[in-house]
């Protein structure tokens, strides 16, 4: 962009699943079940002209103790058949759904997704992500064969094999024979969908690992990541970027959006006030306790969470809980629990408030819109996944106060100029076969 034109941001509202951020125990929150909660989000995103509508996903409940996780989503209906429907009673917003990777097919994932593209007119988008832990794979016949090296080495070759599906039916004509050999996949045949609006639905990674960050570069269109501060968010920027040199691709064909929360106020102290009362209410009592579970690995019930943290070591071979990906040594966190607890002063409960936050914009509304301006600006991000702490409400705030202020500042569009979510992300359609 120019110095006249400044860098456009863009935006995704994220129907929560599994998480910290969402308080359902909130009068205002909705269900996490019923069509018009997921309708009432996704109409407000595209009154805001969102990019997208995220559905998070997993394929197992998580566990604690034996027992369901308080945290979890039970009873969510299936991302993509949500999507179908939302395809209905939306118009220009984008789509997105979190389907894994490991457990399911190429030809029929391909099939779901070029399906999903075509009833919506070009919006679909796969956030493509993986599992390598057995007890996912106890819910399926090949169980938990996968190794954690081998996973991005199976989803690589997954969209591969899916964009040789897609691109196996040529723009008006008749499908042709498809054959992919490789070390994970051994499939051919015809592909059942003609070519979709967008040749390819859009793909999303999501992950921070090294192992994400490349594969991030060399496959998808979005990566959906997390970083606490604008340093850190500017180190992540430019090491994906630079990444994507090596697979003959511009730092413009993948888009870096961080999830991030927000809270709005008539003041700054009013937001703050508001955002440590949310933070209490994500984080209550039992809340803390099961946090502090889940990185020590053993039953910690009867500790105070208004007391100190626990002077045991954690139990890293631990199988208390199940389902959840841990992103860290757990001998490690506890060690920075324990020096920011003595440090500040801090009980239990107190600690994993202020560990366990995701990056937040904390403020009035023209603040809240100067900040996520300037992350774009100084490519930190390209944009935000927006994750409200109450479904379905939880956005209109957003959208009726900051969406207006991003447009005056110039960095945010005033209308839907294409179809597509290609076209909203200034993604370019694949080439289609001849």
């Amino acid at each position: 962009m120019t110095d006249h034109q400044p860098r456009q941001l863009h935006l995704a509202a994220h129907f929560p699943g599994v998480n910290n951020t969402t308080v359902w125990a909130d009068p205002q929150s909705g269900s996490q079940i019923e069509f018009s909660s997921f309708e009432q989000l996704a109409r407000t995103a595209e009154r805001g002209l969102f990019d997208f509508f995220f559905l998070a996903e997993g394929l197992r409940l998580r566990e604690h103790n034996g027992r369901v996780h308080d945290l979890d989503v039970v009873g969510r209906p299936e991302s993509i058949t949500v999507l179908n429907a939302l395809a209905a009673v939306t118009d220009r917003l984008g789509l997105a759904a979190t389907v894994n990777a490991t457990f399911n097919e190429p030809y029929e994932l391909a099939r779901r997704l070029a399906s999903l593209d075509h009833l919506s007119g070009g919006r679909a988008a796969w956030n493509v992500v993986t599992s390598s832990d057995a007890f996912t794979g106890e819910n399926f016949r090949r169980g938990g064969y996968l190794d954690r090296a081998d996973r991005y080495t199976r989803a690589a070759e997954f969209v591969a094999a899916a964009r040789e599906l897609w691109d196996s039916w040529p723009d008006g004509g008749a499908p042709r024979p498809f054959a992919h050999r490789g070390e994970q996949f051994d499939i051919e045949g015809r592909f059942g969908v003609p070519r979709s609006p967008q040749g390819h639905p859009v793909v999303i990674q999501a992950g921070d690992s090294d192992e994400g960050r490349e594969f991030a570069a060399s496959a998808a269109d979005i990566i959906f990541t997390r970083h606490g501060t604008l340093e850190a968010g500017r180190a992540f920027y430019a090491d994906v970027k630079r990444r994507l040199a090596a697979y003959g691709r511009a730092p413009g064909d993948l888009k870096i959006m961080p999830g991030v929360t927000f809270v709005l106020g008539d003041t700054v102290a009013d937001a703050q006030e508001r955002a440590a009362e949310i933070r209490r209410q994500q984080v209550s009592p039992q809340n803390a306790i099961l946090a502090l579970e889940q990185v020590w690995g053993v039953d910690l019930s009867g500790y105070d969470p208004d007391g100190p943290l626990p002077d045991i070591d954690p139990d890293p071979g631990s199988q208390l809980v199940q389902g959840r990906v841990r992103h860290a040594d757990p001998l490690e966190i506890a060690a920075k629990w324990r020096a920011l607890s003595e440090e500040k002063g801090l009980s239990i409960r107190q600690t994993v408030i202020e560990t366990t936050g995701r990056q937040s914009f904390i403020g009035t509304p023209d603040a809240v819109a100067g900040e996520m301006a300037r992350f774009v600006r100084e490519e930190a991000a390209d944009g935000f996944i927006l994750v409200p702490h109450l479904t379905p409400g939880g956005l209109d705030d957003f959208v009726d106060r900051v969406v207006p202020l991003l447009q005056e500042r110039g960095v945010f569009r005033t209308a839907y100029t294409g179809r597509t979510l290609r076209d909203h992300l200034g993604l370019s359609l694949p080439a289609a076969p001849e």
